[in-house]
């Protein structure tokens, strides 16, 4: 179990890869590779081997040999791998600041090495110094090469698109929750640059927000990524591969997640019909031999026959493997309630302790419409859930519900079940009237079974918790379903089973979601929250980007068309005079910067061949005044090309 270097193109390649625990297989003849640059989504069932290939490749576990001895795993000579695990990775005692410089070490003892040369330069003389310059210049190209000049550049630009722009860079880590440390982990990843990112489950704890603005850096990355994720329009957006462990084995799909989807139906599709059309030649053939084999007449055919039989029954395709076990959830209701179904009017949206987070919130829904709500973490959003069904106080405004609204919610923190009851127990109490045997039907349907049924709700796994309030919903049969986050700690075929769900109820949806896939299948209304402020957008998430880009495009053409037509009178329209002696003033100082910028790269080109010529190199005065002045010179290219990107923020 060495490891072997493999081509340059390849950065890892894994031959008749076994593992085995307990005398069980856990994976079977892996075979799979990545190449430079790709983008790999890794897909499959909860419990099918996908954390444990992650951590073959990335050497945490060994590996097993196939049955003839053959085996390996190979990495070229430039893999150099970083793998995101949750919570991992990260010391406690740092502050957010020296954690995010960790991944410069190198260049920063580059740029302190430098510093003590600099300062020998006047002591030296002869061999040491020629040296010394030497070693100076090594250093100075390599830091200039990696991008040493603009390292907090980098890591402002990471800390502001993960969601960190207004934190206190010199907050310990131990202060943060453990979402957040997730999202610094992966922040200090990302600045470390691996030719081969592994990311298990990146987008936990992220908003839309930080989503975006990840797939976006993902798309741009320099080297490999492999990702496990449950966020299947994350893999849409991101990935160009798809490799899905299924039945212990694994199989590749050029394509996003989408493409996989459909190219795994055909393909079993495909595969059933050859290997129906095969089975009912080989019963064919079959009886013919039969009938025929003690024939002295006909014995020769019967034979010819059974030579026909062995090649097909050798080269017969399997029979296609469905998982059967699949959650089945249906929602239904008996009373149809009226067209206008809710509204809310002004109210507002508070906290239990009393903050506002929403001076002034409006919706109005009718019957049947599907709402999907978003916004970045803490803009309100499942205070407005709370708000709209009485559980949060308001103090002003009005709330309308129409007779014979039946609500049926889905709390994303299951602060509705009751931690100390068994699964059993915490359905009989909403339910006293129904027998056990119904119960276990009814938890039967979303794949709580056995044991998991006798468990204490408080010790049941995140996943589990919803199924179980999904059983809890289906028995409610409300007409109107107002959800916080369905699809969290749900893989993805039960992730599908439950859209396939909301998609055939005929009811109104009211969903809070992270899940762009989700909401793109059932969503008729997309609510966006941001600040304090709401907006509404008609059709699916889709529908909301386009929306948006189209906003953003006419805002751009609208500021166009004012500075074109009526630039003084727009000016006095829109900006007081402070306001446009600041603009005219960043305008100076952004011009300013680009002039120095250029003159500056012209004198370091200038200086740096005039410190190579043979008069200089002889001359150590000279030599050792031009070093300073270069030097000065690139600490100020620094600083302006700094400012000039923080002008640009």
């Amino acid at each position: 179990m060495c490891r072997a270097q493999v081509n340059s193109k390849m950065l890892c390649s894994l031959e008749h890869i076994y593992k085995y625990y307990n005398g069980e297989s856990v994976l079977e003849d892996i075979n799979f590779g990545i190449n430079e640059g790709e983008r790999v989504g890794l897909v499959g069932v909860n419990g099918c081997g996908k954390t444990t290939l992650l951590s073959v490749i990335t050497q945490k576990i060994g590996y097993d040999l196939a049955p003839d001895g053959s085996g390996s795993l190979s990495f070229s000579g430039n893999c150099k791998i970083g793998y995101l695990e949750q919570g991992v990775g990260l010391s406690a005692e740092c502050s957010i600041s020296e954690e995010m410089r960790k991944p410069f070490a190198a260049l920063l003892a580059e740029r302190e090495r430098m510093s003590q040369i600099e300062l020998s330069f006047e002591r030296l003389t002869g061999d040491e110094l020629k040296a010394a310059e030497a070693e100076y210049t090594s250093l100075s190209s390599h830091f200039e090469n990696n991008d040493g000049y603009i390292i907090d550049v980098k890591i402002k630009t990471v800390l502001n698109g993960m969601g960190f722009g207004s934190f206190d860079l010199d907050r310990s880590v131990n202060s943060l929750s453990g979402g957040e440390r997730t999202r610094l982990a992966l922040a200090k990843l990302l600045l470390e640059s691996p030719s081969l990112l592994i990311l298990d489950e990146p987008t936990n704890h992220l908003d839309l927000d930080t989503m975006s603005w990840l797939e976006s850096y993902l798309k741009e990355y320099k080297g490999a990524i492999l990702t496990v994720s449950h966020n299947r329009y994350f893999l849409d957006s991101v990935c160009t591969r798809i490799c899905e462990i299924e039945w212990k084995k694994l199989k590749s799909y050029s394509g996003n997640y989408s493409f996989f989807v459909e190219k795994k139906k055909e393909d079993l599709i495909r595969q059933e019909k050859i290997y129906e059309a095969e089975q009912a030649k080989i019963k064919e053939l079959q009886f013919f031999i039969d009938k025929n084999r003690v024939s002295a007449t006909s014995a020769k055919a019967a034979k010819s026959k059974q030579h026909m039989l062995d090649r097909i029954v050798e080269t017969a395709v399997e029979k296609p493997r469905f998982y059967q076990k699949s959650a089945k959830i249906k929602l239904e209701y008996d009373i149809e309630p009226p067209k206008e179904l809710f509204f809310a009017e002004n109210i507002d949206i508070t906290t239990p302790d009393g903050k506002t987070l929403i001076e002034s919130f409006s919706l109005a829904v009718r019957r049947g419409d599907r709402v999907g709500i978003i916004g970045s973490n803490g803009a309100g959003k499942t205070s407005i859930l709370k708000t709209i069904q009485g559980i949060n106080p308001h103090k002003k405004g009005r709330l309308y519900w129409a007779p014979n609204t039946k609500i049926a919610y889905f709390d994303q923190k299951n602060e509705l079940l009751d931690n100390r009851l068994t699964v059993m127990e915490e359905v009989h109490r909403r339910y006293p009237r129904m027998s056990d045997y119904e119960v276990r039907s009814v938890l039967g349907s979303v794949l709580l079974t056995g044991e998991n049924v006798f468990k204490q709700v408080g010790v049941i796994s995140g996943g589990e918790k919803t199924k179980l309030s999904f059983a809890l919903m289906s028995l409610k049969r409300g007409n109107v379903l107002i959800l916080d986050e369905p699809t969290n700690h749900l893989d993805i075929s039960t992730k599908e089973v439950l859209e396939d769900a909301l998609a055939e109820y005929t009811g109104t949806i009211i969903v809070v979601s992270h899940d762009r896939y989700l909401l793109n299948k059932i969503a008729t209304k997309i609510v966006e929250v941001k600040g304090s402020t709401v907006a509404e957008y008609k059709g699916s998430y889709d529908d909301y980007l386009a929306a948006k880009a189209s906003e953003s495009d006419e805002l751009e053409r609208s500021k166009s068309a004012q500075t074109v037509n009526k630039p003084q009178e727009s000016k006095k329209q829109y900006r007081t005079k402070s306001q446009r002696s600041e603009e005219v003033k960043k305008k100076q100082e952004l011009k300013e910067l680009e002039e120095s910028i250029e003159r500056l790269e012209s004198e370091i080109s200038e200086l740096e061949e005039l410190i190579c010529s043979d008069e200089v190199a002889s001359d150590y005065q000279k030599m050792s005044e031009l070093c300073s002045v270069l030097e000065e010179k690139k600490l100020k290219l620094t600083q302006d090309t700094d400012a000039w990107l923080e002008a640009q923020i």
